[in-house]
């Protein structure tokens, strides 16, 4: 059970001028102790064109491969295939072809691309538009030796009836789902989360279900047969080091909660009289 950070935890940093791609790298080996990195495509630069450099990318690489580093996931922004404009999808079709090259030199497993879509159901042309796209975007991603699809995001994309069947209209192995845990789109997020972990590549697990709701996340998550990686997010902007490290200390403790059970509370010190000493917690 591979715990992952997803760089978008550091957004505040970022846009402080505090971290980077490779400071992040950095935190993630030698301040969380993890052999994964979880890349936003926005943490390798704020223009495109930086972003997908190759030269740069491959110092990126490099810098993972140093630290023993693999990439779990790549997630990238601003290339989904639905908008209303052409000249807008085509430019955004050019570009998730660019970021699947850059998942490749980065040695991602898995790669999340938005849809696009706005409302709470796609149309039928926005709806057919889409699964064209990601059947396209499934077929290269089988060739480079990693999965896609588009994370329980935003618009369309919260709901599990319109992610199901998207997933059924593409028909992919090559293709699945980012679960974004716990939204309150169904009966439960308990619910939610058991109609999609069955089609999860990749998970963000915020704040919230960490600290409200994670044995029942992971159960779920074990349950489905989820093979992929746990991917701590948070959202605040602030304090997010030491955030990050909360989440993941929490998640350390629901995997051992899995493995082994939980704790059944104070037993009592075998070398005190129990008659004489205070009860704990």
């Amino acid at each position: 059970m591979n715990i992952s950070i997803a760089s978008f935890s550091f957004h505040g940093a970022l846009a402080e001028g505090t971290i980077d791609v490779f400071a992040y790298l950095e935190a993630c080996r030698y301040r969380y102790h993890l052999g994964t990195a979880d890349i936003w495509n926005g943490l390798l630069g704020s223009d495109v064109e930086v972003q997908l450099d190759h030269d740069r990318l491959n110092r990126v690489r490099k810098a993972m491969d140093e630290r023993d580093l693999v990439c779990v996931n790549y997630h990238a922004d601003g290339c989904h295939p639905w908008e209303e404009d052409a000249e807008t999808r085509d430019r955004h079709k050019e570009l998730a072809y660019r970021h699947l090259k850059a998942a490749e030199i980065l040695g991602a497993r898995t790669v999340r691309i938005d849809t696009g879509g706005r409302e709470r159901e796609w149309t039928n042309k926005e709806f057919d538009f889409i699964a064209d796209a990601f059947r396209g975007l499934a077929e290269y991603a089988g060739n480079a030796g990693f999965t896609i699809g588009p994370e329980t995001h935003w618009g369309a994309t919260n709901y599990p009836d319109n992610m199901l069947k998207l997933h059924a209209a593409v028909a992919s192995p090559y293709y699945g789902i980012l679960l974004h845990m716990g939204k309150d789109t169904s009966t439960s997020p308990n619910d939610y989360d058991k109609a999609l972990a069955p089609i999860a590549i990749h998970t963000h697990i915020d704040q919230k279900t960490c600290y409200n709701r994670l044995d029942d996340a992971l159960a779920i998550l074990l349950e489905s047969g989820y093979r992929g990686a746990l991917g701590i997010e948070h959202h605040t902007g602030k304090n997010e080091l030491a955030e990050v490290d909360a989440q993941i200390g929490l998640m350390r403790r629901a995997i051992s909660h899995a493995r082994s059970g939980r704790s059944e509370g104070y037993r009592g010190n075998p070398l005190l009289d129990p008659l004489n000493e205070r009860s704990h917690n």
